[in-house]
């Protein structure tokens, strides 16, 4: 994974907080990978990383982060949790 990404927006959907990092469209192959679920639930059990495979880039990078909606309180906290899996993960 490379360089830390900033949040480009948070969404709501009916169980998770969607923090996207990059367009889903700009990928190849997107998957939620098992070795992330350590970090994420590290920081907000429940939570999800969802990686993606850029065309013309063999690096796989993060997509977007789901945080369950009942973990936490609001956007803003989403958005903290989001960047705070990010960190644990490309660290």
């Amino acid at each position: 994974m490379s360089g830390t990404q900033s949040v480009e927006e948070v969404e709501q959907g009916d169980d998770y907080y969607h923090v996207r990092y990059r367009d889903p469209d700009g990928f190849e192959e997107i998957r939620t990978p098992d070795w992330a679920e350590r970090p994420a639930s590290s920081v907000v059990e429940g939570s999800e990383v969802r990686t993606g495979d850029e065309a013309g880039n063999e690096e796989w990078e993060v997509q977007s982060v789901l945080i369950p909606i009942d973990a936490v309180d609001g956007e803003s906290d989403a958005r903290d949790a989001a960047e705070q899996i990010v960190e644990k993960i490309e660290s």
